[in-house]
């Protein structure tokens, strides 16, 4: 586990390190912002689930198309660690590099930010309060998952697809690039999409999800989905 530890810590790096390459300018203070957010939140994560809840950072380590994740999920999986890595990539050179996009007033890069600031809360609450959280699509029986509907998950069903949202959003508008709206605004869609494959799934095969859904109306924004 500690190698993997160790891993985790070096291939975290590899993103701010691309974000500023690609920006060609180590003095971005609004890159700065978003590396000093990206780290402090992987890190402290990390840390907690291995102190805290070993079984689930494990379970964060398993790769596409192992247990017993839903086949079409493989391709969603994929499509959003390339869509993440394509959004890293354009926002640094929209802003910085080529400056595509015209500068953003500082209300629109203060929202970002706001943005990151509920991004964090409900990324690392969505890890504290749900040991089953997978980064697959799948029941893990051999845990015995049962339904969460405490802490975040009592506000809407999928807190953490929502601080992933955020940060989709929120993070382009913090460093001023509009194609990274873009890039996020499809990744928000790609999100969407699997929600509604893996309720499907939930309702089939998770004892107690029906109830759940009549309990927590909402998956995302309360009042609207």
């Amino acid at each position: 586990m500690e190698r993997k530890l160790l891993y985790a810590f070096l291939y975290i790096l590899i993103f701010p390190a691309l974000l500023f390459i690609l920006a060609g300018d180590a003095a971005w203070p609004e890159g700065w912002v978003f590396t000093l957010w990206f780290l402090v939140l992987c890190y402290s994560t990390i840390i907690y689930l291995y102190r805290k809840d070993p079984a689930l950072l494990e379970e964060r380590y398993k790769k596409p198309g192992t247990g017993n994740q839903a086949g079409w999920d493989r391709y969603v999986v994929y499509g959003l660690i390339v869509g993440f890595i394509a959004w890293i990539v354009i926002m640094p050179l929209d802003a910085r590099w080529f400056a595509w996009s015209p500068a953003f007033p500082l209300p629109l890069k203060t929202l970002g930010f706001l943005m990151l600031a509920g991004s964090f809360f409900l990324f690392f609450r969505s890890y504290t309060d749900n040991t089953f959280l997978s980064p697959l699509v799948r029941v893990q029986t051999e845990r015995k998952q049962q339904v969460v509907s405490n802490g975040v998950y009592g506000f809407v069903r999928h807190p953490m697809y929502l601080g992933g949202i955020l940060m989709f959003i929120g993070a382009p508008l913090l460093l001023g690039s509009f194609s990274g709206v873009v890039a996020g605004f499809a990744l928000s869609v790609l999100l969407m999409a699997r929600i509604n494959g893996e309720e499907a799934m939930l309702a089939r095969e998770l004892e107690g999800y029906r109830d759940y859904v009549q309990k927590v109306r909402y998956r995302l924004v309360p009042f609207l989905w």
